[in-house]
């Protein structure tokens, strides 16, 4: 009974650490509230200064102006973007990860070399090989140039890799013993298992899909084919001043990375665990 009051009492020490985990969480969130509260403002309020903290007379104004170029279809694109890069590399990291991991063939270990390898070439390196690429396979300005750049990444690899390593061998031997072939041991016993890592995978994919602007600029031109983040950066260039509409195409943008994440928290913090404790 002792050591629990003990265990629970406040001290110094964690008082101050408290205080300093909320003024930092403050700090972090403040750009997005001013950015969600700013699309809300009329110009006059958007414009103020002293600045003003909260829309006294919130107006949707900001956000018709936006909707009236294509926001929606950029939102979209960058929507149907990001799942099918999310979905396609998990499924090749999952499926190569546990080859790498469980299967014994020659050159393995030189694919796994040449995979840490390509996680620190950075992809500006690459941009030209990929550009000339996607134009070979009439490709360029579509979004399949985008999403197929995404599906072999190195890092959701070797992610996969480490979860595999664990699964025992065991359980792969009593399936196959059991009858099942590659793809049902795969399906059934593989991927239960290492639905940690997917998820965590699945988190980092998306929001590397959705911020990869560098890649979308380079790849995308037409104003049919644009995501959010070139989108709002052709507004910006078209109207700098108005920050009402500029903050509503960044909140537009913002709402589906944050949903990814909340639906995705909890196997995102068991991967991250579990990696750590695997690694």
């Amino acid at each position: 009974m002792d050591t629990t009051v003990k265990s629970k009492k406040l001290t110094p020490g964690k008082v101050i650490v408290d205080i300093v985990l909320f003024l930092l969480a403050i700090f972090f969130i403040f750009p997005l509230y001013w950015i969600v509260t700013g699309s809300f403002k009329d110009r006059i309020a958007v414009n103020a200064n002293p600045p003003v903290w909260f829309p006294t007379q919130p107006t949707l104004d900001n956000y018709q102006r936006l909707f009236d170029n294509p926001a929606l279809l950029w939102l979209g694109n960058t929507v149907l973007m990001a799942v099918a890069a999310m979905v396609l590399t998990c499924i090749t990291a999952a499926m190569a990860g546990y080859v790498l991991a469980k299967k014994r063939f020659p050159g393995r270990a030189l694919i796994f070399s040449i995979m840490i390898c390509a996680m620190a070439l950075p992809k500006q390196v690459i941009l030209i090989p990929l550009l000339k690429e996607m134009s070979f396979f009439n490709l360029h300005d579509s979004l399949w140039a985008v999403i197929l750049p995404t599906v072999g990444w190195p890092f959701g690899i070797f992610l996969m890799k480490q979860f595999s390593e664990t699964i025992p061998g065991e359980m792969i031997e009593a399936a196959r013993i059991d009858g099942a072939g590659e793809i049902r041991t795969f399906v059934s016993v593989v991927l239960p298992m290492v639905t940690p890592g997917i998820g965590a995978l699945a988190i980092f994919t998306f929001i590397n899909s959705w911020n990869d602007y560098f890649l979308q600029l380079i790849m995308l031109n037409s104003t049919k084919s644009l995501t959010i983040s070139l989108g709002i950066a052709k507004i910006q260039a078209e109207m700098s001043n108005d920050y009402g509409l500029i903050m509503a195409g960044a909140a537009l943008a913002a709402i589906p990375i944050i949903a990814v994440f909340l639906a995705f928290q909890k196997y995102f913090t068991q991967g991250i665990a579990m990696g750590a404790v695997k690694g």
